[in-house]
């Protein structure tokens, strides 16, 4: 705890402590994903992050490309993706700016289509 005036207080010092100490968060995949980015194979990884865009960028990192397959060039989620915490659907599709809390479970899902 420091003795500066101010410090721990405000949103600009939480917002720090959380970039300093971002939670770990499980990803899980649906299996299609594997046959593209064969590292994924083991169907979840971990990664710190505090918000959902951070663990997708934590994900490129893992298996580069996915970002892109997931998201379009306007960093959008793609309309054939869900991504959930947990059992809730993100509610921010445009920024992925969800916060992620220690423990969180984040499921991304593509629709199949095709006959």
């Amino acid at each position: 705890h420091s003795d500066a005036p101010g410090a721990g207080h405000g949103r600009l010092a939480e917002a720090g402590a959380a970039c300093e100490m971002a939670p770990v968060v499980t990803l899980h995949f649906t299996r299609h994903l594997f046959s593209f980015f064969p590292q994924l194979a083991e169907g979840e990884v971990q990664v710190q992050a505090s918000t959902v865009a951070e663990a997708l960028a934590e994900l490129e990192k893992l298996a580069p490309g996915i970002g892109f397959y997931l998201r379009d060039e306007l960093g959008r989620v793609r309309l054939h993706v869900n991504i959930f915490i947990g059992n809730e659907r993100i509610r921010d599709r445009k920024t992925l700016r969800d916060p992620l809390q220690p423990g969180d479970t984040l499921s991304i899902l593509q629709a199949l289509s095709g006959g």
